[in-house]
């Protein structure tokens, strides 16, 4: 189920840059965070469900290149959102 419109607001809102910031890498890897999170629990209930986790696989592949690119960049940016979210390195 995709994220409805207040969750995606809240979360652009708490990581964004500047006031119009809608896609930089934080904001970006905090969406994706919370899509991983629901489709966890989804495949924890539906086991046999392979589209839900292969797409689950995508986004988490995702993410890690994300994470790497602001590893490589801004590294008190990585550590800052990885406290955040709650994510391990």
């Amino acid at each position: 189920m995709p994220l409805t419109k207040d969750k995606k607001s809240e979360i652009i809102k708490k990581f964004q840059k500047k006031a119009d910031d809608t896609g930089s890498s934080d904001v970006q890897i905090a969406l994706l965070t919370q899509r991983i999170n629901e489709l966890t629990e989804h495949c924890k209930t539906h086991s046999k469900d392979r589209h839900t986790r292969y797409g689950l696989i995508k986004m988490v592949g995702q993410r890690r290149r994300l994470l790497n690119y602001l590893a490589e960049t801004d590294r008190k940016r990585y550590t800052k959102i990885l406290e955040e979210l709650d994510l391990r390195k």
